[in-house]
């Protein structure tokens, strides 16, 4: 019989059951794609990490990074988590870490020997017009969005729709089966609430029908707000997520550089764990 190891951390949240839940399992070696799969369909959470050796020089490790339906080739709060899992063995200030979309530094801050909060700098996205925005809006429940409706890729591709105030994004009630036929992508709906950015992210076509806190679109919301004057560029921007979902989270992310070049994107959050277990496999 095979073990396999595995750490479950809340991610973006530094308050143990909320957050967004990500199982990592830490040695990966004797896991194959199929069961793989398989795992992160029985743990059920946004995403499940497998860490294995790195294949290029410049990386501490490699991940491979599974929703409950498919293989991403980067997500935000799994690259953050393991980062967090694998900082107190590894001892070092930037954790390099490979993905599908090319190696990731996270940088961690510690009180003592505790890590409290890390800032990862993330792939940098395409974007461009969604051809079906109404299709979406109406899916969402939604009559219109306040910025053009725009889809950003950095591996995972996310749709934006800008509603007109935090109870308006608060109150919907997508149409989960209608919104996986319009689009294979995440669709982040937000709006300013107050100092911050109210957002809930909705991807049945990834097995997700609502995310408590997604990390790879955080990033893009702020180049997103910046490209069309929301905010500054070099501006940071603190995002609130999953409350609907009984797992508040909180984000941070900063792009830089400017509407015609994009220079920088970095999304920032802490993580605790708060279970270690085993599966014992033939």
């Amino acid at each position: 019989m095979r073990r396999f190891r595995y750490v479950v951390c809340d991610v973006f949240t530094d308050t143990p059951l909320t957050g967004n839940q990500l199982a990592v399992f830490t040695d990966a070696r004797d896991l194959d794609p199929a069961t793989m799969q398989d795992l992160a369909r029985e743990m059920s959470f946004s995403e499940t990490v497998y860490v294995l050796p790195p294949t290029v020089d410049d990386a501490d490790a490699r991940i491979r990074i599974f929703t409950p339906a498919q293989e991403l080739p980067f997500a935000g709060h799994p690259t953050l988590g393991t980062a967090f899992v694998l900082g107190a063995p590894l001892q070092k200030i930037v954790i390099r870490l490979e993905t599908g979309a090319g190696v990731v530094p996270i940088e961690l801050q510690r009180e003592g020997p505790k890590i409290v909060f890390g800032w990862m700098e993330q792939p940098l996205p395409a974007w461009e017009p969604v051809a079906n925005a109404d299709e979406i809006l109406a899916a969402v429940g939604a009559e219109a969005s306040g910025l053009p409706v725009e889809r950003y890729d950095l591996g995972p591709g996310h749709v934006y729709l800008e509603l007109g105030s935090a109870d308006e994004v608060a109150r919907l009630r997508p149409n989960v089966a209608a919104l996986e036929l319009a689009t294979s992508d995440g669709v982040n709906c937000f709006a300013r609430d107050g100092a911050r950015w109210k957002t809930r992210m909705f991807a049945p076509g990834s097995g997700v029908a609502e995310d408590p806190a997604t990390g790879s679109a955080a990033g893009p919301l702020a180049v997103h707000l910046a490209r069309h004057g929301r905010i500054a560029f070099g501006e940071q921007i603190e995002i609130s997520q999953g409350s609907e979902i009984l797992r508040p989270s909180t984000l941070y992310a900063v792009a830089e550089g400017s509407g015609d070049r994009v220079e920088r994107v970095r999304v920032g959050g802490s993580a605790v764990t708060v279970a270690r277990g085993e599966f014992t496999l033939p």
